[in-house]
């Protein structure tokens, strides 16, 4: 725990709260209620609120490559301060190392580690493949040439097309190299993968899909020296820049669709572009209106979030939210769901749960405690 917080964008912090409220109880409060109201527009909120089955893309299938994004971003601050410090950068490479390996752990950890039952134990996991895309990313932006880590995206991109494209499972015969059963990465997967896998032909934070989610965090390190940069101008011109690259960025992954479809799942590289597409345009959104304009009033309730987005995530199956929850606010919501129908009652316990998790964290940043990996 690091109880003293370090100078940052407060734009950064507002957007990672903004993207972890989703999984801490607003995605299905917003569906919720749709049900109470039904609307053509709230359909589509609703249908945004889940993930894709396989190819497509929702607001949902953002939310973990845009975090993996936003950990990118945070890096070249870093590296700069430590190197101003006169840190060798052997040591702020072992510290990447301990920060990727942390995560890791934690992601095993979140999976049921703990109770020892490594035989369905999955191995693979949301916080292991931030941790391992990060620490890759980290790196090759410390260690490579600028021109060497380009060559090296469109490389990763490309081959990693080819082969999911001209590289079939070899034990699903006859089956489209880009199905659930017949893709490449499944088939690695099921052969060096331990453990359980999650959709049991299939990891979506497996092996092989890993290299191009590489790529994302990449790309949200280049989006922090965007803004460090002094050759850029003004704090208007970098966000114009941010904004620029975001859409040419979607453009790429739209064409790219065309041929490798978006699929979260496969973190395919049509996938990549276009999500790292639309991350760009949100934190040039953010970065505008709150560290550019200055209009920071309503950033607390986010920030409050965002500053904690580790420690809420892996509260959630530990920490009894739900039991809080009910024991404080299902007396309420089952009065609403007896007088105004089942529906608003719904409404009432969704949002006694996002407000339970809220506290929670304002707490903590009341005291100014906050998990750091």
């Amino acid at each position: 725990m690091d109880t003293k917080r370090e100078e940052r964008l407060l734009s950064l912090d507002t957007l990672r709260g903004f993207d972890m409220l989703f999984i801490m109880g607003f995605a299905p409060l917003v569906v919720a209620l749709n049900r109470c109201y039904p609307t053509a527009v709230g359909d589509w909120l609703a249908g945004q609120m889940s993930h894709t089955a396989w190819h497509g893309f929702t607001q949902h299938d953002l939310i973990f490559p845009l975090f993996l994004f936003i950990a990118g971003i945070s890096f070249p601050f870093s590296l700069a301060k430590q190197r101003s410090r006169g840190v060798p950068d052997r040591r702020i490479g072992l510290r990447v190392l301990r920060r990727g390996v942390t995560l890791v752990v934690l992601g095993m950890v979140y999976n049921g580690l703990l109770q020892f039952d490594f035989a369905d134990l999955r191995v693979a996991s949301v916080l292991g493949r931030i941790g391992v895309a990060w620490m890759v990313g980290a790196w090759i932006y410390m260690r490579l040439p600028k021109r060497l880590q380009y060559g090296l995206i469109v490389f990763i991109l490309v081959v990693y097309w080819l082969l999911l494209a001209f590289v079939p499972a070899p034990d699903a015969p006859g089956a489209s190299p880009f199905s659930p059963e017949g893709n490449l990465a499944g088939y690695i997967d099921r052969i060096l993968l331990p453990g359980r896998l999650n959709d049991g032909c299939f990891d979506p934070e497996g092996l092989l899909s890993t290299l191009p989610a590489i790529v994302t965090a990449l790309l949200g390190m280049y989006a922090g020296e965007m803004v460090r940069s002094a050759r850029l101008g003004s704090g208007a011109r970098k966000s114009l820049w941010l904004a620029a690259t975001g859409v040419g960025l979607v453009a790429l992954g739209v064409m790219w669709n065309e041929v490798f479809p978006i699929n979260k799942i496969l973190w395919s590289s049509s996938f990549t572009c276009f999500a790292g597409g639309l991350s760009f345009l949100l934190f040039a959104l953010f970065y505008y209106v709150v560290d550019v304009r200055g209009w920071r009033s309503w950033t607390l309730f986010f920030r409050v979030i965002g500053l904690n987005s580790i420690t809420i995530y892996l509260a959630q199956p530990m920490i009894g939210f739900s039991h809080l929850n009910r024991f404080l606010f299902g007396g309420l919501a089952h009065w609403a769901g007896e007088y105004a129908g089942e529906p608003v009652g719904e409404v009432f316990l969704r949002t006694g749960y996002v407000v339970c998790c809220w506290v929670f964290l304002y707490f903590l940043y009341r005291k100014q405690i906050f998990l750091k990996v």
